[in-house]
């Protein structure tokens, strides 16, 4: 058991901070997603993310970073400039902070050498130079490149050094970090559940909600987490009780999802492509896609699956007219009569996908993204949608707003909404027969 530094500090119990590191943030070069990942991994590990601030590559701004976050936070995790060229700064500005020297670690060395060799890389001084360490850190491995975490202690706050690199910060936190910031007594715990929903929007989900709501015990609280064709739903609970807080926490949830069966679609890490490629494996059924609108953005989804192999057969993006009359054989005199987006077309593009690529199901697309392309009546965001399946045809219709990429998104969300809510149909019908 690791002595607990926050142990005389009790203010400072399950809460931390995050400084992010790097000139590239602050002119919007680079998104700080190692910020919104850190905080969900510090929330899981039993602390709340008070603050999350970025700063330039100067020695000043982290020191004075440093200061503000070890008097309000019992742990403070920092990313960013531990790389061996000379704008990496990190590491020195902690030797100074700390009041302590670089000096060689063979641990570190050690593990840095068996990742070359590995990699069948040469090593150079530079390399050699990421051996060199704070004497007052405890080093923490770095399996996924040559840049080590670093443990310090200030004012009874644990302050860790992470690289930048995404993949090598979450191979230190998951490994190195986490079990070690688990063990330490910090009193109260912290759970939670996301319910994953598609299909209305945050506003129609609180109306259905506000009765529940209002009757949530005072230790739990929900947010609404809404981003273009999704509402994540994030229950939250803290207490001293963990069992009882668990208990409680999954009689709610069930609650909730009672109340919103129709559009709840997963939970936490799931996602619709994911989800849909779960029911397609579990029904032995195969699919296909035609996407005009959507532009092959279905088919990335369902192919980022792995295993999507298996029901995932193909897709033809039949951007242009003469393409979906030559590949999906649309009638041109069909187009003139009803224009590339509406029904009618849509319904061919499906059929035709489901014939060609001998699929049990085909998604079709046809739309106008924007900002351009509006017609009387068919205004930017107006999008069909149809699947074929062995039943028929099913087919909607959307008018979902002005921003590209945003409709882009939409649509592919609803596409395999569509299926999904369909595949559930057939599970439901097989578990009956």
């Amino acid at each position: 058991m690791l002595s607990d530094p926050l142990e005389s500090n009790p203010g400072k119990y399950n809460h931390a901070e995050i400084i992010s590191i790097g000139d590239e943030l602050l002119i919007g070069q680079v998104v700080n997603t190692n910020a919104s990942w850190l905080a969900e991994q510090l929330f899981l590990s039993g602390f709340m993310v008070k603050r999350i601030v970025a700063i330039p590559d100067e020695e000043q701004a982290i020191f004075k970073a440093l200061d503000d976050a070890v008097v309000q936070a019992g742990v403070v995790v920092i990313t960013g400039g531990l790389g061996p060229t000379a704008d990496d700064i990190t590491k020195p500005a902690l030797c100074r902070y700390f009041g302590t020297d670089l000096v060689f670690s063979q641990l570190a060395f050690e593990q840095i050498s068996e990742l070359f060799v590995r990699r069948g890389w040469a090593m150079n001084d530079r390399n050699r130079m990421q051996a060199m360490l704070p004497e007052a850190c405890m080093p923490l491995k770095n399996s996924s490149g040559t840049a080590p975490g670093m443990w310090f202690v200030k004012d009874k706050s644990i302050v860790v050094s992470l690289p930048g690199v995404p993949f090598e910060m979450q191979d230190i936190f998951t490994n190195e970090l986490a079990p070690r910031l688990k063990q330490l007594h910090t009193g109260e715990v912290l759970l939670y559940k996301t319910i994953l929903t598609t299909g209305v929007g945050e506003s129609v989900i609180a109306d259905r909600l506000s009765a529940w709501e209002s009757l949530l015990p005072q230790s739990f609280k929900l947010a609404y987490l809404p981003q273009p064709g999704l509402v994540r739903l994030r229950l939250t609970a803290n207490g001293s009780d963990a069992p009882q807080l668990e208990a409680e926490l999954e009689r709610l949830k069930l609650e909730l999802v009672s109340l919103l069966s129709d559009i709840v679609f997963g939970y936490d890490g799931d996602t619709v492509e994911g989800v849909v490629g779960q029911k397609l494996a579990a029904l032995s059924k195969t699919l296909s896609t035609a996407e005009s609108c959507t532009g092959g953005t279905i088919a990335a989804m369902i192919t980022s699956v792995p295993g999507s192999s298996a029901y995932f057969k193909g897709s033809v993006v039949a951007y242009a007219n003469e393409t979906k009359g030559k590949l999906l054989g649309v009638d041109e005199v069909l187009i003139r009569k009803y224009g590339s987006v509406s029904r009618e077309v849509v319904e061919v593009m499906a059929s035709q996908a489901r014939a060609l690529m001998h699929t049990d199901y085909a998604i079709a697309t046809s739309g106008i993204a924007g900002p351009d392309g509006a017609t009387p009546g068919k205004p930017v965001g107006t999008v069909w949608i149809a699947l074929a399946g062995p039943k028929g045809i099913v087919t909607e219709h959307y008018l979902f707003g002005e921003h590209r990429g945003r409709n882009i998104r939409r649509a592919s969300l609803a596409a395999l909404n569509l299926l999904r809510k369909s595949l559930d149909t057939e599970l439901i019908s097989d578990s009956e027969s």
